[in-house]
């Protein structure tokens, strides 16, 4: 691959990093519940808000990078370690979008459901470039994807699995931290089922517009 066109796609994928970033903001901020892979960050941030929503979600990326690592031992390259840095950047464009957000009243109901939408579109639209790109998968789906390689097993199940273990995850320190279930609710359900979905239509109609520029073909 020629370095211009490699550049090209880092540069696609810090992009695609910026638009998911301020989809799990939007969510955030509807405050309905956020997609299944940030729950856990979600509602830790809530318990323990010292730090930052975009903070914990670093280290949540890190906790899913280190099992990766257990679970690859030698086989795991030293490229995927590019993850580390790009979870940081993640994290920072995630604080980034909730302060830009922050003027959008979380108080009525329309509105949060609104907030909802907003962050779906733009989460599977910061994926679909993040596919396009085709450099370093983010550390949620390269953890996803190790378990499946390692007990041979389809993706997309073990997808469906890992998000439904995020959520339970969630539910059950939500009961630790408060009695009560918290950060996931109707949103997170919205995010769930429709992600993946509007992913799939953008792919659709900006896959071969963006692989040619890529390219330069």
């Amino acid at each position: 691959m020629a370095k211009k066109e490699l550049a090209k796609r880092y540069i696609l994928l810090i992009v695609g990093l910026l638009f998911s970033a301020f989809g799990v903001a939007a969510a955030k901020r509807g405050e309905l519940g956020v997609s299944p892979i940030s729950s856990v960050a979600n509602i830790v941030s809530i318990r323990f808000d010292f730090l930052s929503m975009g903070t914990w979600l670093i280290i949540w990326n890190c906790v899913l990078i280190f099992g990766q690592i257990i679970i690859l031992r030698r086989n795991f390259k030293p490229i995927q370690l590019l993850q580390i840095p790009l979870s940081f950047v993640f994290g920072w464009f995630t604080d980034l979008g909730m302060w830009c957000f922050s003027i959008v009243p979380s108080d009525i109901y329309p509105v949060q459901l609104g907030m909802v939408v907003l962050g779906v579109v733009l989460l599977a639209f910061g994926i679909s470039l993040a596919v396009e790109a085709d450099v370093i998968m983010n550390s949620g789906e390269a953890f996803v994807k190790d378990v499946a390689d390692k007990l041979h097993k389809n993706f997309g199940n073990v997808k469906v699995v890992f998000d439904i273990s995020c959520v339970a995850l969630s539910i059950l320190l939500s009961f630790i931290f408060f009695g009560e279930i918290r950060g996931a609710r109707e949103g997170t359900v919205i995010a769930a089922v429709f992600t993946g979905f509007t992913v799939k239509f953008f792919r659709r109609y900006l896959g071969k517009p963006i692989q040619k520029m890529l390219s330069d073909r």
